[in-house]
């Protein structure tokens, strides 16, 4: 079964955090992911830039009650709760599935139980406000360290498994 892997750059004091990304972040771009789900407001970051499809290697999803029409036809608008289709992308064959954000997206789908692995890119630096990672609608849910990489700048890459309830 393929996982929702929610693959974020953040800050030490937990805002996500855009910008260039290490080659390791590349690669699994390319390599891990064959789906991307997307908030309204991560979408629209790109669309000040004119990116309208910005992952073509991947199909795309956008989720939001507000956007009418996609500006691009491979991005799909989904005005509707996740679960459903999140849950049947699953159980299809193919790669992992991207949650790239935003957080308030990201915590939708963690209440859900939609996410069975987050993983981290923590960068040295506090920012003291911005786009929290998992919004304000976050339960308390346990996490596994599957794997760590410390880079020579600071960064720390973080592998963590999302466990239920029953798995702590």
């Amino acid at each position: 079964m393929r996982k929702v892997i929610y693959h974020v750059a953040s800050t030490v004091d937990g805002f996500i955090q855009e910008g260039d990304h290490a080659s390791d972040y590349l690669n699994a771009m390319k390599n891990d992911y064959d789906v991307v789900f997307m908030g309204r407001n991560t979408y629209d970051f790109g669309l000040k830039f004119g990116v309208t499809n910005p992952y073509p290697w991947m199909k795309q999803y956008v989720f939001s009650s507000s956007l009418k029409e996609s500006p691009n036809e491979h991005v799909e608008l989904i005005s509707s709760d996740p679960s459903e289709l999140v849950r049947t992308l699953k159980n299809q064959t193919g790669k992992d599935l991207y949650l790239c954000g935003g957080g308030d997206l990201a915590g939708a789908f963690l209440n859900a139980n939609l996410i069975e692995e987050i993983i981290l890119k923590l960068n040295p630096v506090v920012f003291g406000a911005g786009i929290s990672l998992f919004g304000d609608t976050v339960k308390t849910v346990p996490l596994k360290l599957e794997d760590a990489k410390v880079y020579s700048n600071g960064v720390i890459l973080i592998r963590y498994a999302v466990l239920s309830n029953s798995d702590s």
